[in-house]
């Protein structure tokens, strides 16, 4: 690379990465109030519904936090009654997945899989964990066993 491009590519790099940061944090991952009771998460329906300026935002997914690993588990609604319970630990070499697009990601080595952890990309070759999920009118349960 000429030394003209790469200085030029480094000013965009510092320029682009505090913006960029702001950027995501401003969007923010969302993680919800959840109880744990034996091998259940409960986590209120309501948890995907934001409030801004009075009008109802409904998220389309929640981060939950898990005692027993270092990752969290996207919990991702699809459809009108349909939780799909995704742990974001990339199969390939552990690195945390990044969600959007309908996408999970892993920013590491460039792994991506569908909501349903099935291998999209890889270099990752095996499925994302997953978890049963079951509800009630007020509730989401994440079956951790």
């Amino acid at each position: 690379m000429e030394r003209k491009k790469f200085i030029k590519n480094c000013c965009y790099a510092a320029i682009g990465i505090p913006l960029g940061a702001s950027f995501l944090e401003s969007c923010g991952v969302y993680y919800a109030t959840t109880t744990s009771f034996k091998e259940k998460i409960v986590v209120p329906k309501s948890e995907f519904i934001k409030i801004k300026k009075e009008k109802k935002i409904f998220r389309q997914f929640i981060y939950v936090e898990v005692a027993s690993t270092k990752y969290p588990i996207c919990l991702y609604k699809e459809g009108e009654e349909d939780y799909i319970a995704t742990l974001l630990k990339c199969t390939h070499r552990g690195c945390e997945l990044n969600v959007g697009g309908g996408v999970y990601s892993c920013p590491c080595h460039g792994s991506e899989f569908t909501i349903r952890g099935k291998v999209l990309e890889g270099p990752a070759t095996k499925r994302l964990q997953t978890f049963k999920t079951s509800f009630d009118n007020e509730n989401i349960y994440i079956h951790l066993s």
